[in-house]
């Protein structure tokens, strides 16, 4: 999920009553349910580095334990350095297993979108995913905002009518909206199988069906992206669970032939991070095209080997992007060479 909703989360399970029972529990839950994605610093390595960490070790019930202790280790020594010191004991244990579960949440709300992640890596590097919530779930970051909000706003009427002032608020309204994260989980998990039926038993298409895959798109839990894998071709298309309709598009991805430069380019460090993490890879040899984001064009004889995840094609239906995201690029050269390495329009030095 996007970073404010893992906040948030933070922020409303402290006030399920943990705020109540050490100093910092606030600041820190807020502060780990965001800290796995501490990884991005892998992005000074490149974009093909931070694609390959992204979600590594830091999303792992290994590395949980070694996060948390990070954010309270932080946080030790802001209240070494602080002055004043907090109303509330400081029981570092506790906040120490406050900011564990804030670390577990992360975890849990990336494994209910599409992207994924590896909870058992290193010991197994196997890549899960639920499918069930888009990267930006409009519905969840409403009831969080509002669990966060009204208390404060309600505070500042008490204070205007000089109404004693309550140390911990927001219990009620922070239960509230994690049990309705829950309540959007269950549904979305229900309305998922019944797509991935639809597709199964209908007329989606007359090939043997090897695999099939339904995405979400935010906001309506009745609408899926469908991604279905036959023998010879991929086809996609719309699922309404509401209606029971699905209707395929018009276009049939055959599966690409490999070339000499295919091969190549699924052996260089690209390649090899985008097919470990990749479900339904597309691997085009492009031929003499200029991927974008190399700004000089390439040498005679080379070829562009584009890689994209079919997952992630319907974002074009309604992001009016030209490329699948999270598309990378492998410019193989005329002696079997890498020249070129892009991912998400971004070439690695």
């Amino acid at each position: 999920m996007e970073p404010v909703t893992h906040f948030m989360t933070g922020a409303c399970l402290s006030r399920t009553g943990l705020n109540r029972k050490t100093a910092y529990a606030t600041l820190v839950m807020t502060i780990a349910a965001e800290a796995p994605d501490l990884d991005i610093v892998w992005g000074i390595g490149g974009p093909v580095a931070v694609f390959e960490h992204h979600r590594g070790i830091t999303h792992t019930l290994v590395g949980a334990p070694f996060v948390a202790l990070v954010v309270v280790a932080a946080i030790w020594l802001y209240h070494r350095w602080r002055k004043h010191k907090p109303e509330q004991p400081v029981r570092w244990k506790l906040l120490y297993a406050c900011s564990l579960l804030a670390v577990l949440s992360h975890l849990l709300l990336d494994f209910t979108n599409n992207y994924g992640l590896r909870p058992f890596f290193p010991f197994n590097p196997r890549w899960y995913s639920w499918d069930i919530v888009f990267i930006v779930e409009p519905v969840i970051l409403a009831v969080l905002l509002v669990a966060l909000v009204v208390p404060a706003l309600l505070g500042l009427a008490d204070r205007e009518i000089g109404a004693r002032r309550k140390a911990f608020h927001g219990r009620g309204w922070a239960i509230f909206a994690l049990a309705t994260m829950v309540l959007v989980w269950v549904v979305r998990n229900a309305e998922h199988e019944r797509a991935l039926n639809i597709v199964r038993s209908g007329t989606f298409t007359d090939a043997k069906i090897l695999r099939v895959a339904v995405q979400p798109f935010p906001v309506d839990p009745f609408r899926w992206f469908a991604v279905v894998e036959t023998p010879d071709f991929f086809q996609t298309g719309l699922v309404n669970t509401r209606s029971g309709e699905a209707r395929a598009d018009d276009t049939i991805l055959y599966k690409p032939p490999v070339t000499m430069a295919t091969l190549v380019a699924k052996r260089s460090w690209l390649g090899h991070v985008y097919l470990d993490w990749s479900s339904f890879a597309l691997v085009e040899d492009m031929g003499s095209e200029i991927p974008p984001g190399l700004d000089e064009g390439i040498s005679p004889r080379a070829t562009t080997v584009e890689f994209r995840d079919l997952r992630f094609a319907y974002s074009t239906m309604f992001l009016d992007a030209k490329r699948v995201p999270l598309s990378g690029f492998v410019v193989v050269g005329a002696e079997r060479d890498i020249e070129a390495m892009i991912m998400n329009g971004q070439k690695q030095k």
